[in-house]
């Protein structure tokens, strides 16, 4: 699913697209939140939750490889490329 599609649906459906089709990159806390980064077609997704809650807060959707920056430090590329 590409980056338009993806963004249009409810944060619900993003979700379960994201558990389903998404490759999982890193793991990260900031702000009293868990944060993870997911891979997709032409797009990032971070996923935004509280510390000890699995409720979704938000996903913040990009495209741009410099807003990257803050995951280097913990994103686990395949080992096979």
């Amino acid at each position: 699913m590409k980056f338009a599609a993806f963004a249009q649906l409810p944060l619900g459906q993003q979700t379960e697209h994201l558990l389903r089709t998404g490759h999982h990159l890193a793991d990260r806390a900031e702000h009293g939140c868990r944060l993870q980064l997911y891979a997709l077609e032409d797009f990032y997704a971070e996923v935004w939750r509280l510390v000890g809650e699995e409720r979704v807060l938000f996903i913040n959707l990009f495209q741009k490889p410099a807003l990257l920056q803050n995951w280097l430090d913990s994103v686990r590329l395949p080992e096979e490329l």
